[in-house]
C-alpha cells in the first residue's frame, strides 16, 4: 500500500446521479473534490425515467435544464387503463401551471441524466475515477482516511475532510460506517424493457395499464414508436432467472389490449427491490445520500429525484463549514431535513405499493373499476390538482421542523413560510419594469434577502458581505396581483437559503432576527469573516503538487493565504467598481 496522498475536500464515492450533482454543486463552489466510482464506466441501461420539475429547477441552476428537456420527451399527461379502456387522465400540465417553470413529467432516462451532469462536471475540471473502489475509512477527530483500490489493483488512502456515499443501494461507505439500513425486499419481481411498440398508448404521454395483479408503465421514449415498459412481472414468471421478452410479450399483449404490437425489444432485465431507510443520514464525517440512504417502490418515479435532492441539500452547507463560514453542526441539518422526508416517501410509497399489488378480488375491482374514476373525478378540482402536482413534483416538499427554519409573527396564514421552497413567481423587481422569473433572478450560491413592500437594507448597514444577495419587491399593481396568489398580501421578508428554501419568513424586516438566525446557526456572511484553515494533510503525506499559474506568479498553497488572496481581489474589485458575479475583478481566472 503507498503512503498517504493528497488531502481533498470531499471524497464522493458512487458517480450516479446523486454523486454527480454532488460533485458538480461542489466544484462549482471551488472544493476541492475527488469522485470514484467501482464500475469502468457510466450506466448504459436504467430503470429510472421520470425527472420532475423540482429536479428541472436545480438543472436550471446548474445550466443543463435546457439539454435535458432537449433530450428527454415532456409528459403533460398520465393515462390510466383498465381492461382495454382509456378510465382516467392525469393532466400534469395543468396541474402545475403557475407552481414551476417545468409543468410536466420530463421522460429522461438515468443514463441521459448521467451524461448530462458528467459533462457538466468537466467545466469544473473535475472527473470520474472509473473502476476505482472504496475499502477501508478509518474516522480521525479532523478528516478521514480513507483505503481506495485502483484499476490496477494497488491501493492508496487518502486523506479528506468529509466523505459523501453516493454508492447505491449496497453503499460501501454505508458499510464500512456500520450505519444499519432496516427493511426488507419486496416478494414481487419487476422488469424493464426498451420496446418499440404500436397500439393505444397517448403519444408523449405516460400511459399506466392496471390489472388483476399489478401495472404496467409505459414511458415514451426519443424515437419513433419508442417506449419503455416497467412492471411487474406475472406470479408464474417471478422466480425465473432465464426469461425473455418473447415469454413475456403475451401477457403484456394481452393487458394492453389487441391493438398493442411490439416491433422489437432493445433491452430486458428483471429485478427485485427493497423498501429500506437508514437510521441516520451523517455519521461523524461521513454522509448518506440516495440509494445509500433510501430505497422505495418505483411509485410515483420519485428515487432518482430524491437523491438529486439530497446532493443539493447538503452541497451549500458543505461549502459553507469546509469554507470555515459555518461551524460543523450545521451539518447536522442535513439528517435533520432530508430523513424525516425519506421516511415519509417510504411510507406513501409502500402504501401505494401495497395497493396496486394486492391480489384480493376487491383490491382488483378497486384498482381497475372504481380508483381510475375517482381519480378523474377529483382531477376536476383545482386544489386538488395543484397538491397533487406539488407531491408528485417535489415543489412541495418543506422543512418546517428544521433548526434552520424560522418563522416569525405576522406572516399570512397562506403565505410562504420558513422550510417551504419559495414560490415560482413572475415579478417587477424595479418600478415599473418588467416582470422577470424570480428564480432567474437568485444566486443559488449565495442566501438571498428578499423584501417586499418595503425599503430593503444595504449590505453595509448589515455588516454582511457580498454573499447575501438583496432583492426588493416594490409595491406595483402586477406584484400585488401575484404575491397575493402566493398568498402574500402585505409587507414581507424572506431570507432564502441556497438551495430555494426559506430560512426565515417574517412581515416588517427585523435586523435582529436576522443576525440572531445567523448567530444561531453559526454562518457568516461577512466578507472578512475568519476562514477556518483546510483538513491538514498527515505527517508524512506528499504535497500535492501545484498547478502551472499563468504568467510565473506562485500560486499560495495555504487555505489562510488564498483567503487572503481573494479578499484582496474582492477589496480591489469593489475600489475599481467593476466585480465579477464569481467575486473576482473580471479578468481575474480561477487557478487550479
Amino acid at each position: 500500500m503507498s503512503p498517504i496522498g493528497a488531502e481533498t475536500d470531499v471524497l464522493i464515492v458512487g458517480a450516479g446521479p446523486t454523486g454527480l450533482m454532488l460533485a458538480n454543486q461542489l466544484g462549482r463552489r471551488g472544493l476541492r473534490t475527488l469522485i470514484i466510482e467501482r464500475h469502468d464506466g457510466p450506466a448504459q441501461q436504467s430503470r429510472a425515467m421520470a425527472v420532475h420539475a423540482r429536479t428541472l429547477e436545480i438543472y436550471q441552476k446548474l445550466g443543463i435544464a435546457d439539454r435535458a428537456v432537449a433530450l428527454g420527451r415532456p409528459g403533460y399527461g398520465a393515462n390510466m387503463w383498465a381492461n382495454g379502456r382509456r378510465r382516467a387522465r392525469i393532466p400534469f400540465g395543468e396541474m402545475g401551471k403557475g407552481i414551476s417553470r417545468f409543468p410536466y413529467v420530463l421522460m429522461l432516462g438515468q443514463d441521459d441524466n448521467e451524461r448530462i451532469l458528467g459533462d457538466r462536471l468537466r467545466d469544473w475540471r473535475l472527473d470520474v475515477r472509473w473502476s476505482t473502489e472504496l475499502v477501508a475509512l478509518e474516522p480521525q477527530p479532523d478528516r478521514v482516511l480513507a483505503t481506495i483500490k485502483d484499476p490496477d489493483g494497488t491501493t492508496r488512502t487518502i486523506a479528506a475532510a468529509y466523505v459523501a456515499g453516493c454508492d447505491g443501494s449496497h453503499s460501501a461507505v454505508r458499510h464500512l460506517t456500520g450505519v444499519p439500513f432496516p427493511g426488507a425486499a419486496y416478494e414481487h419481481a419487476f422488469f424493464v424493457a426498451d420496446t418499440v411498440a404500436t397500439g393505444p398508448m397517448v403519444a408523449d404521454e405516460l400511459n399506466v395499464f392496471m390489472w388483476g395483479r399489478g401495472f404496467h408503465l409505459y414511458f415514451p421514449m426519443r424515437g419513433a414508436d419508442r417506449w419503455r415498459v416497467i412492471g411487474l412481472l406475472p406470479p408464474a414468471f417471478t422466480n425465473r432467472d432465464d426469461l425473455t421478452f418473447e415469454e413475456l410479450e403475451p401477457t403484456l399483449r394481452a393487458i394492453g389490449g389487441p391493438g398493442l404490437r411490439f416491433q422489437g425489444c432493445h433491452w430486458f432485465s428483471t429485478y427485485r427491490i427493497h423498501h429500506r431507510c437508514v437510521e441516520r443520514f451523517r455519521d461523524g464525517r461521513c454522509f448518506l445520500l440516495g440509494d445509500a440512504a433510501h430505497v422505495h417502490s418505483p411509485m410515483g418515479g420519485q428515487g432518482m429525484n430524491t437523491g438529486l435532492q439530497d446532493a443539493y441539500n447538503l452541497a451549500w452547507k458543505l461549502a459553507l463549514v469546509i469554507a470555515g463560514r459555518a461551524e460543523p453542526s450545521l451539518l447536522d441539518s442535513y439528517d435533520a431535513e432530508r430523513r424525516p422526508f425519506a421516511e415519509a416517501l417510504l411510507k406513501s410509497t409502500d402504501r401505494a405499493f401495497g395497493y396496486v399489488v394486492s391480489e384480493s378480488r376487491i383490491a382488483g375491482f378497486l384498482r381497475t373499476r372504481v380508483a381510475p374514476r375517482v381519480l378523474a373525478t377529483v382531477m376536476r378540482f383545482d386544489a386538488v390538482r395543484r397538491r397533487a402536482f406539488r407531491t408528485i413534483s417535489q415543489t412541495g416538499i418543506a422543512y418546517p421542523d428544521s433548526p434552520l427554519s424560522r418563522t416569525l409573527d405576522g406572516v399570512g396564514r397562506k403565505a410562504p413560510r420558513a422550510g417551504d421552497r419559495f414560490p415560482w413567481l413572475q415579478l417587477a423587481l424595479t418600478a415599473g419594469g418588467p416582470c422577470v422569473d424570480l428564480f432567474e433572478q437568485l444566486d443559488d450560491t449565495r442566501f438571498t434577502l428578499l423584501t417586499i413592500g418595503q425599503p430593503s437594507p444595504s449590505v453595509e448597514s448589515l455588516g454582511l458581505g457580498t454573499r447575501l444577495q438583496i432583492e426588493s419587491v416594490p409595491v406595483d399593481a402586477r406584484n400585488t396581483g401575484t404575491l397575493a396568489k402566493a398568498g402574500i398580501r402585505g409587507p414581507a421578508w424572506y431570507l432564502i437559503r441556497p438551495d430555494g428554501h426559506v430560512a426565515i419568513a417574517g412581515a416588517r424586516f427585523d435586523a435582529a432576527a436576522l443576525q440572531a438566525w445567523l448567530a444561531a446557526t453559526t454562518i457568516r456572511l461577512e466578507d472578512d469573516a475568519p476562514l477556518r484553515p483546510r483538513t491538514r494533510a498527515p505527517p508524512g503525506a506528499a504535497a500535492p503538487s501545484a498547478p502551472a499559474t499563468p504568467r510565473g506568479r506562485g500560486r499560495p498553497r495555504s487555505a489562510p493565504a488564498r483567503a487572503r488572496r481573494r479578499l484582496r481581489w474582492r477589496r480591489a474589485a469593489r475600489r475599481r467598481g467593476r466585480r465579477s458575479a464569481s467575486g473576482r475583478p473580471r479578468g481575474c481566472a480561477r487557478r487550479w
